[in-house]
């Protein structure tokens, strides 16, 4: 029985203004599972002998197994919201290492909504087309919540931590994992400035916060015992599939004889500017960051 059904009479479905994104991932969704057979649409985390090189989806779940094991919840009964979710897949990871528990998803994109939800056969999922800057969920609804490369496209907004601490009960653990940078933006230098823009422009982001006033705003709104972890090395490995599986991608196409959408390119884009930019190593970095309410 899903048990996360007695909580829709409090929702409310949100429409969002952020075109450029939701086009991104209603056009661009399903070129991700070229990327990944679990629908993971994030990087991964590398850990020797425990994950492969050369088989992605180990590094891409493991990301998922150390998100949720920064997160804190009951394994029996426990709800997570997992705030900007794509399709769905750290959701079904979570969901099939703890079949009891119920996670909850919010995006832009109502084709994520529609194609996620049908992968939660006998699972406590749920996808939801809301904005996780300003949800319907009511203060202290979530046992622990995450946001994995999803509140970039937001720019690591204050407006998104202070809603992640809103809807957590005290106690709550709140787990991010993303790239950030590492100074500000007016300080980088002209080839890691391009590659910065480039970047937010193939994946409609806003822009990525700097580590520093992200950990500062986490504050303002009211978490503590905030932890920061630069796991950037044990990400770098995922990031180099970057460019054969662009090439594997268009070769695919044009195998299928099959037309690349305006959206895919953006996002092949974004993809490629991802990998330079981390080439960039004094000016961007990616980190988990665990926050307590």
């Amino acid at each position: 029985m899903n048990t996360t059904l007695p909580l829709l009479h409090k929702i409310r479905f949100q429409k969002s203004n952020r075109e450029n994104l939701i086009e991104l991932y209603d056009e661009a969704t399903e070129d991700y599972e070229f990327w990944s057979k679990d629908f993971n649409m994030h990087f991964g985390y590398y850990i020797p002998f425990k994950t492969t090189l050369f088989k992605r989806d180990t590094m891409l779940n493991e990301m998922n197994n150390q998100v949720f094991n920064r997160l804190h919840f009951n394994k029996k009964n426990g709800l997570i919201a997992d705030l900007g979710c794509g399709i769905g897949g750290t959701m079904r990871y979570g969901l099939r290492k703890y079949p009891r528990l119920s996670v909850i998803g919010v995006t832009l994109s109502r084709f994520q909504v529609q194609e996620g939800n049908k992968r939660f056969h006998n699972m406590n999922g749920l996808i939801l087309e809301e904005n996780y800057c300003n949800t319907s969920f009511a203060d202290g609804s979530f046992d622990s919540a995450y946001a994995i490369e999803s509140l970039c496209h937001s720019g690591h907004s204050k407006e998104a931590l202070g809603e992640a601490y809103r809807i957590l009960k005290p106690g709550a653990k709140f787990v991010i994992a993303d790239a950030f940078l590492k100074k500000d933006e007016e300080q980088l230098c002209p080839g890691s400035h391009y590659c910065y823009d480039q970047l937010c422009k193939g994946w409609s982001l806003e822009g990525l916060g700097s580590i520093q006033r992200v950990k500062k705003s986490l504050k303002e709104v009211g978490f503590k015992n905030i932890i920061v972890e630069d796991i950037s090395f044990r990400v770098a490995p995922s990031v180099l599939h970057v460019p054969f599986a662009i090439t594997g991608f268009i070769f695919k196409k044009l195998f299928k004889k099959e037309t690349l959408k305006p959206q895919s390119w953006k996002n092949l884009k974004g993809s490629l500017f991802a990998l330079l930019s981390g080439l960039h190593m004094k000016s961007f970095g990616y980190y988990i960051i665990t926050a307590e309410k």
